[in-house]
């Protein structure tokens, strides 16, 4: 076991150095928009815009060769030294401290509940096969799945924000329902993060965030129990008399475990990080989404690589954890001779 934890952390290692390398190659292929903006405002002052992008280029280090820059980069990941961004003036690691709670305080909540209700609502499904209430978790999924992001985020803005304004049904105003549209950074800062004007402003969000997941959790538990549900020791279980909560959670769920658990963290990180791109710009929330967009429109190389460092990081030591949890939910697997 130790020679095999060893091994992937080595790998997790290569695996994140791989992923980086590759994005930094592809920022410095890309157009500079700063370089770009810098050449503009000095033809438009009468100046030489050629002279104009040297002096951008020199200012953010884009002069040096090519490996010099990766070579200093490598150093700054090594030395916990990531760099100076440029379009925030600030160092990357104090840029991403002040993104992330950001981003936290709405991917934690929207990760539980999609774990929780998503795996709740496909195993009911499983186990009520082609009633109302499987065929309603059906829908559902394949709601959270067909349905994009920044289409779903654009019509709650447009329902909540707008139409709640004048509407009313039978009677009742749904005005005093009508949710925060946009983020206001300054609400966490002035009135607590726990606030119930922050919370609101969350919730949107929140649900745009756990269609996508919770769809995927959904579908991939309620397979699990379709696959168990007719098995000779779960009929032998309803033969002694066991009822369905019984027979889910003390025998289905216990062999569903081990390859329910293979999808939940590269399933949910891979949804959340993807998602939190659009989320974050749709609903303006100053977090680590928003800070790679405007680092890569920017092409701001050490403000995208950062937060890129730390998805990449979790997502492949998540894997790992995943691997770890097989021996304890199921005593065969054995990574011994591995």
């Amino acid at each position: 076991m130790k020679w095999y934890i060893a091994r992937r952390i080595a790998w997790t290692v290569f695996a994140t150095w791989l992923a980086l390398t590759i994005t930094f190659g592809l920022l410095a292929l890309s157009p500079s928009a700063g370089e770009l903006q810098a050449a503009q405002q000095a033809a438009m002052q009468g100046g030489n815009a050629e002279e104009a992008k040297e002096n951008y280029q020199e200012r953010i280090g884009l002069d040096k060769p090519f490996h010099e820059r990766y070579l200093d980069w490598l150093v700054g990941i090594v030395t916990l030294n990531w760099g100076w961004s440029i379009s925030r003036q600030q160092t990357v690691l104090t840029a991403i401290g002040n993104a992330y709670p950001y981003s936290l305080q709405y991917i934690l909540p929207s990760t539980i509940f999609t774990t929780f209700v998503g795996y709740g609502l496909g195993l009911w499904g499983g186990m009520h096969r082609n009633q109302p209430s499987d065929y309603a978790g059906m829908v559902i999924a394949f709601f959270g799945i067909s349905i994009p992001n920044f289409w779903f985020a654009i019509m709650l803005i447009l329902i909540t924000g707008v139409w709640f304004q004048d509407a009313a049904v039978l009677g009742v105003a749904l005005q005093p329902f009508k949710l925060p549209v946009f983020y206001d950074s300054d609400v966490p800062i002035s009135q607590g993060w726990l606030s119930v004007a922050n919370i609101k402003q969350l919730i949107l969000p929140t649900v745009v965030l756990s269609t996508a997941s919770l769809a995927a959790q959904m579908r991939y538990s309620r397979a699990q129990v379709l696959e168990y549900v007719n098995s000779d020791f779960v009929k032998t279980a309803r033969a002694k008399g066991g009822s369905d909560a019984y027979v889910l959670f003390r025998h289905i769920l216990r062999v569903a475990l081990v390859p329910l658990t293979n999808i939940l963290v590269g399933t949910v990180l891979g949804v959340v990080f993807a998602g939190s791109l659009i989320i974050e710009q749709v609903f303006q929330i100053p977090g680590l989404g928003q800070l790679i967009f405007k680092g890569i429109t920017n092409n701001d190389t050490a403000l995208v690589l950062g937060p890129v460092l730390i998805s990449t990081f979790l997502v492949i030591f998540g894997n790992l954890i995943e691997d770890l949890l097989y021996t304890v939910l199921d005593p065969r697997v054995d990574y011994s001779d591995r």
